[in-house]
């Protein structure tokens, strides 16, 4: 795919040293949370005005503009704070944005009934919704029209009753990693085998897409000790953290 002036190319791993910092590499959430890539479990505030400003830096100025952007092309679009998104809705949700260290997310919960000629969408990604979502990283260049373009079939869309939102993805079920299998057999982790088994096969996939997107061993060994830990106090993978 061709490099899009603005945004961060599909190739680009935004997670490397050079991009997303290590701290932000632990938020790797799956369904919808995978596809916005934001802590669910977080939110700072339900204020838009103050999610503008307690942004990260980096992100900060690139939010302020695009929600000047969206507000004046779509301006019926009222604004809301969902999954630590700026969500913007019409008759439901349409769009949202998530305010990272190293870019802006722009996620779409209809993208993938929306025309995108420029190729803005990032693809490649477990696609079990569908939700599609592209990075911004600078202004400079940015390909405004096609953006525009994207938000207003997005709102058209939404508007237009008679076009009803696609069924759900039917998606294979995601394979348990063998060491995660043995982590749980072992009999000083009993509780946390029973906590897996309790949660919904949403959560359960949650777990095991994170455990097994983990690239390197240190960072398998602290998901794996994550996961034990939230499993045996009965905590889906949003609430892994304790408080």
């Amino acid at each position: 795919m061709a490099t899009i002036p603005g945004f961060a190319p599909a190739g680009v791993n935004l997670n490397s040293a050079a991009g997303v910092p290590r701290g932000w590499q632990d938020c790797q959430p799956t369904s919808f949370c995978h596809a916005a890539r934001v802590d669910c479990s977080r939110a700072r505030t339900q204020d838009p005005g103050e999610w503008l400003q307690t942004c990260p830096d980096f992100s900060q100025p690139l939010a302020d503009q695009v929600v000047e952007w969206f507000l004046n092309w779509e301006p019926d679009l009222t604004e809301s704070i969902k999954w630590n998104m700026l969500c913007f809705s019409g008759r439901k949700l349409v769009c949202g944005l998530s305010a990272c260290k190293a870019h802006l997310g722009i996620t779409f919960f209809r993208g993938t009934e929306l025309p995108d000629p420029a190729k803005l969408f990032l693809l490649g990604r477990e696609r079990n919704t569908h939700i599609l979502s592209l990075r911004i990283t600078t202004l400079d260049g940015l390909n405004r029209t096609a953006l525009r373009d994207l938000l207003r079939a997005a709102v058209a869309l939404d508007t237009d009753p008679t076009v009803p939102p696609v069924p759900k993805m039917k998606r294979k079920p995601w394979p348990m990693p063998a060491f995660f299998k043995q982590a749980l057999a072992a009999k000083e982790n009993r509780a946390a085998a029973e906590g897996f088994k309790k949660l919904s096969p949403s959560c359960q996939r949650e777990y095991l897409v994170w455990l097994s997107t983990a690239k390197l061993p240190e960072t398998r060994a602290r998901r794996l000790a994550q996961t034990i830990a939230a499993l045996k106090d009965g905590r889906p993978w949003v609430q892994r953290k304790p408080t």
